[in-house]
This record gives C-alpha cells, sequence and structure tokens, in this order.
C-alpha cells in the first residue's frame, strides 16, 4: 500500500511535526490497519516532492508538512493521536522554512552544474510554492534556473 504525499503531510498535520522514529511508527499503524505494509519509499518520495520537509530541532531531527503539501488525512489516521500517544506539537516555522530554503538552494546548485533540465523545470515549480509558504522571494534564484532551459 502506497500513501501520497499528501496523506503522509496529513498524518503529521495531526501532530504539527513528528520525529521519523514516530512517523515510522504511524506508517506501521496505518498500515496495520489497513492490512499492508506503507513503505519508507512514500516517506522520501514526500520529502523529494517538498510535501514534508525534514529540521533540526533543539538537537533533534523533525519532519514537518511542507510547502507543497495539501494536507489530507488517510482512512485510519484519525486514530493516530490516541493510539501513538503523541501530544500535538508547534513547528518551528522558521526552522521548518530555513530548512526548504537551504534545500531548495542545494538541489538548485546541484541542477544547475550538471544541466539537468527536468530537474530544473521540477525545481522551477516548488520555487512558487516554497515562495508563497516562506514568505520569501526567489525570483532572482528561478531567473537562473529559467536561463538554462532556454
Amino acid at each position: 500500500m502506497t500513501l501520497s504525499p499528501d496523506q503522509l503531510a496529513g498524518v503529521v498535520d495531526l501532530f504539527g511535526e513528528l520525529t521519523p522514529a514516530e512517523l515510522s511508527r504511524a506508517r506501521e499503524e496505518l498500515g496495520y490497519r489497513r492490512g499492508e505494509a506503507i513503505a519508507e519509499a512514500d516517506v522520501n518520495r514526500a520529502i523529494r516532492e517538498y510535501a514534508l520537509v525534514p529540521y533540526d530541532r533543539d538537537g533533534d531531527r523533525r519532519i514537518a508538512v511542507g510547502p507543497a503539501a495539501f494536507p489530507t488525512l488517510p482512512d485510519g489516521g484519525e486514530d493516530l493521536p490516541h493510539i501513538l500517544d503523541i501530544e500535538s506539537r508547534t513547528p518551528d516555522r522558521d526552522a521548518v522554512a530555513a530548512a526548504a530554503l537551504e534545500r531548495f538552494h542545494e538541489e538548485r546548485l546541484l541542477a544547475l552544474r550538471v544541466r539537468d533540465t527536468e530537474e530544473i523545470a521540477r525545481l522551477i515549480d516548488v520555487s512558487y510554492d516554497i515562495e508563497s509558504w516562506a514568505d520569501r522571494s526567489l525570483a532572482s534564484a528561478r531567473d537562473r534556473l529559467d536561463e538554462i532551459t532556454r
């Protein structure tokens, strides 16, 4: 069974943020309830698509809802807070935005270096999501990416 990036964002959104171990437990519980395992690859895809953003907080790795997410709770997800006994937390919005921006810039530099036009197109699209979500202008970075595709 797979969960879409938006469904995984819905799970994380229930709690505000989760550690990787807590998200793994949530996947296991949902998989158990649905009779099928939910792969770690789904989480990796959600991160790649900026639906989830890993970041560090107080020396611990956390995962929060990202700029490209439209959180949707998967079937059975509404019971997770009671089953997992995890209290809701408020993510550090500035730290999450900084992590997303840092990753975007790293990916942008790599895509420019290798002239990966498919990756550049993906990054141009995601730049609009990050820009509105983080309230930071990425116009100059987007212009540089766009130069390569012309």
